[in-house]
């Protein structure tokens, strides 16, 4: 249920309460709804409710505390499409050339919601208030895990611009490295089933979700991201 759900995750820490208020679900803010239904009737609207999802990112980001783990519950899933793909960000960075990997070492990147989510769903931009809240955040281009001490890329579509470069040229490092770095980790093709919940871990995986019909087919998820705790040190 959706109470299960939050009470879930909150037993790995504090849930994050998505700045985009409109997704918020079932009388939980902490709830973010991702629905292809329309309110009035509950049928297939044929819009797809958030494009930026079909592009690799990583939960939260975009915010100084990052995500944890996300815990994702499918309620309704389409016949066709509308899966998850999760790409491993050890393998993504360790495969890089070597050349590579010591340029971006000593990289921070900025990540901005209001970036990722004017360029994929222009439609519908964030408001002032939104904009305020959720303003960009700067993060090392490449991080250590805190518990596996395991390099890895820190990138997705949330990624804006390079601080120590130049905004075109950081543009273009980091478009090649959100390509490259997926072509060289493992990737998991998940399918989901009615009722399932998946929980990964944001600070190595890169996600996203494949197309489906939204016009004849329903696809109903929900998730939740757990932030990672302040005294870690891993912001």
């Amino acid at each position: 249920s959706p109470a299960a759900q939050v009470a879930l995750a909150r037993r790995f820490g504090e849930v994050q309460t998505h700045v985009m208020n409109q997704y918020h679900a079932d009388g939980y803010p902490e709830l973010y709804l991702l629905s292809n239904l329309t309110p009035e009737g509950g049928v297939p609207s044929g819009n797809h409710p958030d494009r930026g999802t079909l592009v690799w990112h990583t939960d939260g980001s975009w915010q100084r505390r990052t995500g944890l783990a996300t815990f994702m519950f499918a309620v309704e899933i389409p016949a066709n499409g509308g899966e998850t793909h999760f790409a491993d960000m050890y393998s993504g960075y360790s495969g890089l050339p070597a050349d590579v990997r010591a340029r971006i070492d000593p990289l921070h990147v900025v990540h901005n919601l209001d970036f990722s989510r004017s360029r994929r769903h222009g439609e519908e931009p964030m408001t002032e208030a939104q904009r305020k809240a959720a303003p960009p955040a700067t993060h090392p281009v490449v991080r250590t895990h805190p518990d596996t001490h395991r390099k890895s890329l820190f990138l997705g579509d949330h990624a804006e611009y390079i601080v120590e470069l130049p905004y075109q040229e950081g543009r273009a490092l980091i478009e090649r490295l959100n390509v490259d770095s997926v072509a060289c980790a493992a990737v998991y093709h998940h399918t989901w089933r009615p009722n399932q919940l998946v929980v990964w871990d944001n600070r190595c995986l890169l996600h996203r979700a494949t197309e489906y019909d939204t016009v004849h087919e329903r696809r109903v998820i929900r998730r939740c991201t757990v932030l990672t705790p302040e005294e870690t040190g891993y912001v």
